[in-house]
């Protein structure tokens, strides 16, 4: 019974922190984009630029997280948490003037330099956080699937981008919200210990097993029932696969996304539409098998093209 009930909480400490993670992950792109807008003359290239780094930091930190599952598991909380810890001297995440521009010149640069002094290691932790957090799941609750936790990831960026146009853009100023979203990822550090002092447990009771001094642990076993599962090794064509439609899918968001301000207005609602059907595609994907009916969802695949194509025709004629 205190076993079970010690699983019960790791699984509720691990869901809370990506949920934490996702939700400040989302609400920085707004935050931090609407903040030097007006600095560099409110043009979409601004946003375009602002999504390039957030991608590139994104992929970064899944890459850290891959690389860093591949260590003994207490040096992985150990290090994560370190990191965690050193990127709060960033705070609080108010950019200093001294970044607006003196004079009519490309402002992609300067931009990507103020985006990785101001935000950029606690945007990478908190991009590693999602797979981190995952990848100790799946070694700790023996029978328990880690992809809900993807599911509850893209829950948590969708309210995140939600909840910034309506709730906390009208109310509170950029410094505000800045400082706002600051104390969160104090928060997020906080829940953050917790997931490593469970990872430090964990890692203690497999010691334990290996001396005979107690029963295997749950962790162990669940470690173990995916070692005899990875027996299947993906060719190179299905990682192709793997990896070209992902990409395919951000490049449509980012071209939607840019021929929208471009042809509407540079306001971060209309930055907000198109990821949030992005991430809604994500949530009904990871969270179950009953979501997805592969004739319904093929129809609509179908009728969704017809209708951009007979859309873009119409937009075309005089």
């Amino acid at each position: 019974m205190q076993n079970a009930n010690r699983v019960t909480w790791m699984a509720w400490c691990y869901a809370v922190t990506i949920f934490v993670s996702a939700f400040l992950v989302f609400q920085v792109q707004p935050i931090i984009s609407k903040t030097i807008l007006p600095w560099f003359g409110g043009s979409p290239a601004v946003w375009t630029t602002c999504m390039l780094f957030f991608q590139v930091v994104l992929f970064a930190g899944y890459v850290y997280a891959h690389l860093l599952t591949r260590l003994p598991t207490s040096i992985q909380g150990s290090l994560h948490l370190l990191l965690v810890m050193v990127s709060l001297w960033v705070l609080p995440l108010c950019p200093d003037t001294s970044w607006k521009p003196s004079s009519a010149q490309d402002p992609t640069v300067r931009i990507l330099g103020l985006l990785l002094l101001n935000v950029g290691l606690p945007y990478f932790l908190l991009s590693a956080t999602g797979p981190l957090i995952q990848a100790w799941f799946s070694r700790s609750c023996k029978g328990r699937s880690p992809y809900r936790l993807y599911a509850l990831s893209n829950v948590g960026s969708l309210a995140a981008l939600l909840t910034y146009p309506f709730l906390l853009e009208p109310v509170l100023t950029t410094n505000q919200q800045g400082r706002a979203w600051s104390v969160g990822f104090c928060v997020f550090v906080l829940f953050c210990g917790c997931c490593v002092m469970n990872v430090w447990r964990l890692r203690s009771a497999s010691k334990a097993f290996s001396d005979g001094r107690h029963p295997e642990p749950v962790g162990n076993l669940a470690s173990r029932d995916l070692q005899a599962t990875s027996g299947m090794v993906p060719v190179w064509s299905q990682r192709a696969i793997w990896l070209g439609l992902p990409c395919l899918a951000s490049i449509m968001l980012l071209a939607t996304t840019n021929h929208v301000c471009q042809d509407v207005a540079v306001i971060p609602f209309l930055w907000v539409l198109p990821l949030s059907l992005y991430l809604l595609s994500f949530i009904l994907t990871f969270d179950s098998d009953r979501w997805y009916s592969r004739r319904v969802c093929g129809w609509l695949v179908l009728l969704i093209i017809a209708t951009s194509s007979v859309f873009s025709m119409i937009g075309y004629l005089p």
